[in-house]
């Protein structure tokens, strides 16, 4: 699999990245750096792309998701 694929992404992860590319772009973020942003929050999030088999699962890690949100109100305020 070379670096990029996007195929071992479920589909909530690739509509999780496609949303939060969209919050970047709303910001003004160029469109490739939104791009990477996006799945780097959904790497962080879930641990990456997921793997088939039994027990391999992970808990979601929400912290990422919520940083923005208290960083843009503090600094709005």
């Amino acid at each position: 699999m070379p670096r990029g694929d996007k195929s071992k992404y479920t589909e909530k992860q690739k509509r999780q990245a496609e949303h939060i590319e969209e919050g970047y772009r709303d910001r003004g973020v160029p469109a490739d750096e939104a791009e990477a942003r996006a799945w780097a929050t959904v790497n962080k999030l879930t641990g990456g792309g997921k793997k088939s088999g039994s027990g391999r699962s992970k808990a979601v890690d929400k912290a990422p998701a919520k940083k923005g949100g208290k960083a843009g109100g503090a600094a709005s305020a």
